[in-house]
Order: structure tokens, then sequence, then C-alpha cells
């Protein structure tokens, strides 16, 4: 039997799929909606902070200043550091939290990492919205960046774990979803408080412990998924679980490959993730949030209020407009939830990318022939950012946190998950530190900036990117397998078979 080729299930051939049994039950789907809502946080956090570079009574407060008056470039905006530092402490925090998450998540749970990332949300938004001063309002960012390590590294897991293979992409993005949500919420949150003069940004702070408080509760009351459980030896409540979730008593396919998945895992996941077999998948955690990031959306939805006070919609107006942006951003992720399990992961990818492209390039070059802009171009360069949302919002948007949650096996799942946040708060952290000043000395030019990143991961994309759609999760290894570049890096042969599987090899 040695030379034989072994029709493995937890990695890889995707032969046993066909087995899975069961259907997509309530229970399931009201996991995943509570899980979920980890992603409101995100997306509040996002929307929050583009809002306060626009809130004058927020701007006193702490003493920042904004140089408008003789720029060069009306691109030109707020150049105070401790602005930007304002907005990217939170990732700063994010990276080294998502990194503990990982240990977290990996030895007691996904449940435990969602609801230490509700708690110190909590505690981060009572600091932010009760600050008297700026080291007070820092800490309060410190807290909140925790807190997103640690459920923007556990809820995209909990989703993909929990879910039917069949629909594992529309469940995911339910976490994408809940941040366009998030966004959104905040967008309506700051123009509303940018009518109460003197302490209407204590609102907008401060409400960000409502998200926080539904992750928090949600980590009390949540079920562990099957996969988790099954990582820790608890095989029989593992059982139940699958049984329930799934709505059949006809698991064993399923609960096999779990069981395989756990037995071949290593006691090392960081060692295991930068062997040669993992290169895919690890190349695929840190690709995708760099690229996610330079697609340009963190810029605009961070500085949206500033964008459009600068084109001339004046300052309660720019906030209203950030709401259109918001909206569009909803409406679009729905669009994903709906097409992601029946055309593919690649084809969004590859129509955003052409969409994103040509918006961008559009943007940039409205700038750099009509300047100023006049109103009516104005409204043009609005409409055109809302098309370039609405195709990052079905593609990079939710694909960034799908892709990177469904492709590791389950010894590298944690630990790949922890790297893919950590990399995206990075490159979120220079993308925010870097936006302000790229704005102003580069003017147009960052639109094609970003446009010729989108080209290069479209690219990418296309040529190394594998279709993962209803692939079970414990069976990826098989569409690295088939790939016509990773081949190379995945061995044709799985580990020695188990006793339980025997009867499914040859």
């Amino acid at each position: 039997m040695a030379g034989r080729k072994i029709r493995g299930v937890a990695n890889g051939g995707g032969l046993r799929a066909g087995l899975y049994k069961g259907r997509t039950t309530s229970y399931v789907i009201l996991a995943c909606i509570v899980a979920a809502c980890g992603g409101l946080i995100f997306g509040y956090e996002v929307g929050i902070s583009g809002g306060m570079t626009s809130m004058p009574a927020f701007l006193e407060k702490f003493n920042f200043h904004s140089r408008d008056d003789d720029s060069p470039f009306y691109y030109c905006q707020n150049e105070d550091q401790r602005l930007t530092i304002f907005t990217s402490s939170l990732y700063l925090a994010g990276i080294a939290a998502s990194l503990l998450a990982s240990h977290v998540t990996k030895i007691y749970g996904r449940r435990l990492s969602i609801l230490c990332g509700g708690l110190c949300s909590l505690v981060g938004a009572v600091l932010s919205g009760a600050a008297q001063y700026l080291p007070m309002l820092i800490l309060g960012r410190i807290m909140h960046g925790i807190g997103l390590g640690f459920g923007n590294q556990a809820v995209p897991l909990y989703l993909s774990e929990m879910a039917p293979a069949k629909i594992r992409g529309a469940l995911n993005i339910m976490f994408q979803l809940a941040i366009t949500m998030g966004i959104l919420c905040a967008n309506l949150i700051n123009y509303g408080s940018l009518q109460i003069r003197d302490w209407g940004w204590r609102l907008s702070l401060g409400l960000a412990g409502v998200p926080a408080s539904l992750m928090t509760m949600g980590g009390f009351f949540l079920p562990e998924t099957p996969n988790s459980l099954i990582e820790r030896g608890r095989y029989e409540e593992a059982r139940r679980l699958l049984t329930k979730i799934r709505g059949t008593e006809e698991v064993d396919a399923e609960y096999e490959d779990i069981k395989e998945a756990s037995e071949l895992a290593v006691t090392n996941p960081f060692k295991a993730i930068f062997q040669r077999k993992n290169r895919p998948q690890l190349v695929m955690a840190t690709m995708m949030p760099f690229f996610q990031q330079f697609t340009g959306i963190n810029a605009i939805m961070f500085y949206a209020p500033v964008l459009f006070q600068k084109l001339g919609f004046g300052t309660d107006a720019s906030l209203y407009s950030a709401v259109i942006t918001g909206a569009v951003n909803v409406m679009a992720t729905l669009v994903a939830i709906t097409f992601v399990d029946k055309w593919g992961r690649r084809a969004l990818f590859l129509e955003a990318g052409v969409q994103m492209f040509f918006t961008q390039v559009a943007i940039g070059l409205i700038f750099a022939i009509i300047t100023p802009l006049s109103k009516p171009f104005a409204v043009i360069v609005v409409i055109v950012i809302c098309i370039y949302v609405s195709s990052f919002a079905w593609s990079w948007g939710p694909l960034g946190w799908l892709i990177p949650s469904e492709i590791f096996t389950l010894e590298t799942r944690s630990v790949g998950q922890g790297i893919n946040v950590a990399v995206n708060f990075l490159f979120t952290f220079v993308i925010a530190q870097a936006f302000l000043a790229m704005l102003c000395h580069m003017t147009y030019g960052i639109f094609l900036f970003f446009a010729a990143w989108v080209l290069v991961m479209s690219l990418f994309v296309y040529f190394f990117l594998p279709e993962t759609k209803s692939v079970p999760i414990e069976e990826m290894t098989s569409v690295w397998r088939r790939h016509w570049y990773w081949k190379r890096f995945v061995p044709d042969e799985d580990p020695p078979a188990l006793p339980s599987y025997k009867r499914d090899r040859y």
C-alpha cells in the first residue's frame, strides 16, 4: 500500500463533499447573525474616525489644528500628526491583539476571543466618550484596537466553521455586511452629532458601546464551533452540536473529516504555517489584506467627510454625502451575499477589478483637468465614487475576509487568520498615516496610484487565486493541489491513513 495515493479528506481530494448531509437550519443562521455583529464595531470605528475630523468641537477640545487657508492644493487638509495618531493608534493595538487572539482562539475557542473583543471595545467606548485629555482619548482607541484584534480574528473563523459549505460565502459575508452597516450608522450618528455643538462628538464616540455590548452578549450565549470543540478533544459535545446545526443525525462524514484534521494537527501552528505545504495559504493571508487596503477604500471612507467638504458641499452636506456612500456600501454587500455562492469568488473579484480601475482613473482625470471643481463636476465625482464603492463592496470588502478564513487547514487556521488580521491592520495604519500627505502632495495622482494597484491585484487574482466555492472547509487543500502554480508546493499524497478512515481511502 505504500506506493498508492490516498484519497484524503482533511488534506484534500474533495471526494467526500457529496456525503455531507443536512440542511441550513435556523439555529446556524441565528448563530451566524449574532456572531457577525462583531463587524458592527469595526465598521462603526471606520465611520466615526472620519467624522471626527469634521467636528469643530472635537478639534478644539484636543487642540487639533488644520491648515486649509494657505494650502497650495485644495486636496490638503488636516496635517496635525496627532490627529492621524488618533485614527491610527487603534490599528497598532489591533496588530498585536490579533496575533495574541490566534493563540486564545486555538487553545480556548472562538467564543472566548469574541467575548474578549466585545469587552475590550466596551471599555474603549467608555474611555473615548468620557475623554478629557488626549492620552485618555488615545487609550480608549487602543482598547478599541485590542477589541477589534480579537473580534476580527475570531468572527470570520466562527462564521466559516459554522456555515454549511454550500452557503459558507453568504454567511461569512454577514461580517462584511455588519461592517458596512456600522459605517452607515456611524455616518448617520456623526451627522446628528454635528448639530450638538459642545458634546456631540462624545455621543459619536460613546455609542460605540452599543455594538460592543452586542458582541459581548454574543460571546456569552453563542455555541462553540464543532471544529474548535474537536480541536480541544471534546468529541461527543462536537457531534451533538454538529447534529443540531445541520439538522440531521447523518453527520458522520463531516464529523470524521474535522476529527481527522484535528488528529493531523501539529503542536506548533506558528512553525507549521511557514512550512512549504502551507505556502499558498500563507501567501493569500498576507496578500489579500495588503491588496484590500491598497484598493484605496479605507482612505475614502476615513476621510469621506473631508473629501466632500473640499468638493464644496459644506460641513453638514459632507457628512450627508458620506451617508450616501455608506448606503451604497450596504446595498452592494447584499449583492455579494446573493451571488458569492452562485457565481463564485473569482467572478466577483474580476468584475469589480475592471469597475474599480476605471472609476479610479476617472476620478483622477477629473481632478487633473478640472481645477477647481464646479458644483456639477463635484456631483459627478460623488457619483463615480459611489460606483467605485459598490464594486469594492461586492468584491475586496467581503472576500478579503472570506478567503483567508476558509483556506487554512485546522492546524493553522487560528494562526493564519491572526496573520491576516495583523497584516490588514498594519496596512490600514500605513494608509491612514500616509493618506493626508499623499493627497496633499500627489493631488489627483493618488487616484491613479490606487488604480495601478487595482490592476496588479486583479492580475494576482486571475493567475493565483483558485475558486473555493462550495468546497468543504476541511477539504480545501485539494484546491491548491489542482492549481497550476500552487500544486508544486502541496504534496501529492496525504499523511498515512487513520484507522477510522481505512474504509474510505481506496
